[in-house]
């Protein structure tokens, strides 16, 4: 069955950086739209990015856009979400999303989301 699992979370102080990443199994990876969303205590799960097949289209949410990036390796099954200027504001848990809908499709909705992941904890303290 699929398995996408979450790592790179963890604690940092605002304006610092992390890098997540997504190991993807039981699918044919290079086939899928992947993407990021996050959900903060107490609110609804969020979409962050998107990318597409080959990697040449990406989505942002405005929230993000221009100090996060979304990035793919079909060679390993992985994508990545590297988060630079972190705000106390991005406090959530990141999760990894495959589709088979296009990246703009995720990028409207989760309910175009197939498989999740687990989820990973990203804390930033001010």
């Amino acid at each position: 069955q699929v398995q996408l699992v979450e790592s790179g979370g963890g604690l940092v102080q605002a304006g610092g950086s992390l890098r997540l990443s997504c190991a993807a199994s039981g699918l044919t990876f290079s086939n899928y739209r992947m993407g990021w969303f996050r959900q903060a205590p107490g609110k609804e799960r969020e979409f962050v990015a998107a990318i597409s097949l080959g990697g040449s289209g990406t989505y942002y949410a405005e929230s993000v856009k221009g100090r996060f990036t979304i990035s793919r390796d079909n060679a390993k099954n992985t994508i990545y979400l590297q988060m630079n200027s972190l705000k106390p504001e991005d406090t959530a848990v990141y999760y990894c999303a495959a589709s088979t809908s296009t990246a703009q499709a995720i990028a409207r909705s989760a309910e175009f989301v197939g498989n999740w992941g687990q989820g990973t904890q990203v804390t930033v303290s001010s």
